[in-house]
């Protein structure tokens, strides 16, 4: 006689179903899990036993068998002690097995048969929900589980409350869902005295999630600004919240069970590895670039960040998405997120500095931004030099508008494209547009258009570049407000494509 519950096991931010069956057969007493199970799933067995003898449970002197269904799904992670133990009592006829069927269940065992919260509570109650299953899970994980509302959870404290739920005894309350976390206290964008350029390129990248690239002396202010970006964000919806939240959810970063609604913001350092960035390691676990989906990634120093990881940026730039290979896996992470960058003009950082720049000017600066490939600073749509703040700039008061200001102009620019998109699949904001559906949007009137075609032949661009001139224009033009695209939009878009390099006028 078989007794069978149900766990899942992640492939992404995807939870696919595992059938957890356990059979007891005569034979030598022992215990095996079968199932391509890893470490963690095997050193289940001893934590079973022990959660187990705990609560004063034999097991009996037959073989226990734990199969995990489909056999050739890798399973990792130590979330299947529950679904195992669940499994086990209901073949000891401990717990009644109609009730266990109807579970899908996840969590770690203690050897007191405390449950230990785990990570991925939250796609796990999606996928029980679409398979019309009660999820239990640990009680520290319940909150996060219980956003989902189609699904119901249940999340004992220890196994015992579990099995006195399961017979009965004792039925514990659905769990609820954890606190909708407040904002924390944005930056305002108003303490950066001077930088007015800068300001102006943060609120466009804003508006039309738009991909910047600053660079300036060190002091200037570039992670100054950099931090005051997400102040000007809108909310996330309802749907990008729970799609951020998922990922978050998988690598533990949802704490008691409380999500947000603000945009997320990483910032990781140059010396992060190609699994921090881009996602991977033992596990294909997400990387930054997926922690900050429908948010920020702020790359300080980035030409010091290794050649190999930056080139790994140009295709999720692209697509919106990453997928992480690895000989047993191939897992796909959604990764649509604003990329800002910030870099010196040199190693040293006084490239136009006459009085403390190096001896190797203006070879220095090449050499150090030519770690940027053409391509990759071909995908930026803004490109900015952020000068040095002189002392009588920082001895003025604050000015110009606060970030509350701005946000209010973006989110107004932002429901225009939000109108604009409605019907089109797959694309939310003016930096998505492209082919036909670009060329419609984005026509500039004769002049705008004589313009654009003159700047394209005296900066060289590429078809990219020519087309990410008219998606900024575009957001320049819903933040004035304005149906159609002229002159002074195309001037202004133009304006950010001017190499970074290049030394500023006087």
């Amino acid at each position: 006689m078989v007794a069978r519950t149900y766990t899942v096991a992640f492939e992404g931010v995807e939870a696919r179903a595992v059938e957890v069956q356990c059979a007891l057969t005569p034979g030598l007493p022992a215990f095996s899990i079968v199932g391509l199970p890893d470490k963690a799933v095997s050193e289940a067995r001893d934590r079973v036993r022990a959660a187990l003898s705990a609560l004063a449970i034999a097991l009996p002197s037959k073989r226990v068998t734990i199969n995990l269904s489909p056999a050739d799904l890798p399973k990792e992670g130590s979330h299947f002690d529950l679904p195992i133990a669940l499994s086990l009592l209901a073949a000891l006829e401990i717990l009644p097995k109609d009730a266990v069927e109807g579970l899908t269940s996840l969590g770690e065992l203690s050897l007191d048969g405390a449950l230990v919260a785990v990570s991925g509570a939250l796609p796990a109650a999606l996928a029980a929900a679409q398979e019309n299953r009660t999820l239990m899970c640990p009680q520290l994980s319940g909150a996060e589980a219980a956003w989902v509302e189609a699904a119901q959870v249940i999340a004992p404290a220890s196994l015992l409350h579990a099995i006195q739920h399961l017979t009965g005894q004792m039925p514990l309350p659905p769990a609820q869902p954890g606190e909708l976390r407040a904002p924390a206290g944005g930056r305002d964008l108003r303490d950066v005295k001077g930088q007015e350029r800068a300001k102006r390129a943060l609120e466009i990248a804003a508006a039309g999630r738009h991909h910047m690239m600053m660079v300036g002396p060190p002091g200037a202010g570039k992670s100054m600004l950099a931090a005051r970006l997400p102040a000007l964000l809108p909310p996330l919806t309802a749907t990008e919240a729970l799609d951020t939240s998922m990922i978050h959810s998988l690598s533990g970063l949802i704490k008691e069970g409380g999500i947000s609604r603000q945009a997320p913001f990483r910032e990781p350092h140059h010396t992060a590895s190609m699994a921090a960035i881009v996602g991977g390691g033992r596990s294909a676990k997400p990387g930054e670039i997926s922690l900050a989906h429908n948010g920020v990634l702020f790359m300080d120093e980035f030409p010091e960040f290794p050649r190999a990881v930056l080139e790994t940026l140009r295709q999720p730039i692209e697509t919106g998405e990453v997928v992480v290979s690895r000989a047993n896996a191939h897992v796909r992470y959604p990764c649509r997120f604003l990329l800002i960058a910030a870099a010196n003009p040199c190693k040293c950082g006084y490239l136009f500095d006459p009085a403390r720049a190096c001896a190797r000017v203006p070879q220095c600066g090449e050499d150090y931004l030519g770690r940027i490939s053409g391509p990759l600073m071909d995908r930026f749509d803004l490109r900015l030099e952020v000068p040095a703040v002189s002392l009588s700039e920082l001895e003025l008061p604050s000015a110009g508008a606060t970030s509350e200001e701005i946000a209010g102009n973006v989110m107004r620019a932002r429901a225009r494209q939000v109108q604009r998109f409605e019907a089109v699949k797959d694309v939310h904001l003016n930096a998505d547009a492209e082919g036909a559906l670009l060329e419609e949007i984005a026509t500039p009137d004769p002049e705008g258009r004589a313009f654009l075609l003159k700047a394209a032949d005296r900066f060289g661009l590429t078809a990219r570049g020519y087309h990410r001139i008219l998606r900024v224009a575009r957001t320049i033009a819903d933040l004035d407000g304005a149906e159609h695209l002229r002159k002074p939009h195309i001037a202004e878009a133009v304006s950010f494509r001017a190499s970074p390099t290049a030394e500023p006028s006087p």
